[in-house]
């Protein structure tokens, strides 16, 4: 999730707990607070940890938020492989969740940035920033970020589903490699509904007119709004609730 002002994740987190039937192999949530970052994750079903009780529980309020269900291809269940996965870099926190597969991505990785667990997601989250930090003496602005992502992506989603979401607090890149889905609410806010769940709430009681926030999931998680397919190789990012152009 991306918000221009600091949003109830809440609603959303309990839609992709309620798919953690099949993706049970852990769960993670990552939400900033300026630059600042809380994280909880747990190697247990989102179903039955009692971390997922107390994050539901958790009056989580941010801008940026990226939360993840993990189903085991690459590397065993254990804390260390449970996304999301958060490394430093310019001074702030980046946070990267991906949902896919990548075979035969060994790249050379220096001291800066080495995974500690054995998946092939961290492995690739390490590559990516050292090579953004390769790419920019400092910190670079958000559309310079985007163009240098679109650069690096292709190379390790050559290597089978490379579906993420990474966030430094600023952003939130969206790259599809098989399937995600968007959608971007504004006033007036109406009903919605979750597919997963008889849950229903109104962000009519809870936003001001001048709200704006964009969600990101690999299947849509409300069944009474329009989300948006991103096309196979399309990377999107968002800023203050809505797609960058």
């Amino acid at each position: 999730m991306n918000a221009n002002v600091p949003t109830d994740v809440c609603f959303s987190f309990e839609g992709l707990a309620r798919r953690a039937d099949e993706h049970k192999d852990g769960f993670g949530i990552s939400f900033f607070e300026d630059k600042g970052l809380r994280t909880f994750v747990d190697h247990h079903s989102a179903r039955e940890s009692p971390v997922a009780e107390l994050v539901q529980r958790y009056p989580i309020k941010s801008d940026n938020v990226i939360a993840h269900i993990r189903k085991a291809t690459q590397g065993r269940v254990a804390l260390e492989n449970t996304h999301p996965f958060v490394r430093e870099l310019w001074g702030r926190y980046w946070v990267f969740a991906h949902n896919g597969d990548l075979k035969g991505f060994n790249p050379r990785l220096h001291a800066a940035f080495k995974p500690v667990g054995d998946t092939d997601s961290e492995r690739a989250f390490c590559w990516l920033m050292q090579e953004l930090a390769k790419s920019h003496a400092s910190v670079p602005t958000i559309a310079e970020l985007t163009i240098t992502l679109r650069e690096l992506l292709p190379q390790p989603a050559a290597h089978g589903n490379f579906n993420l979401l990474l966030s430094n607090g600023q952003a939130l890149w969206a790259h599809c490699s098989t399937q995600l889905h968007s959608i971007e609410r504004a006033h007036p806010f109406g009903e919605a509904t979750l597919s997963d769940d008889d849950v229903t709430v109104d962000f009519g009681t809870q936003t001001t007119p001048n709200d704006r926030v964009a969600v990101v999931a690999t299947e849509p998680m409300t069944c009474n709004e329009r989300w948006h397919p991103m096309a196979p190789g399309e990377l999107r990012v968002f800023v203050g609730g809505c797609a960058a152009h």
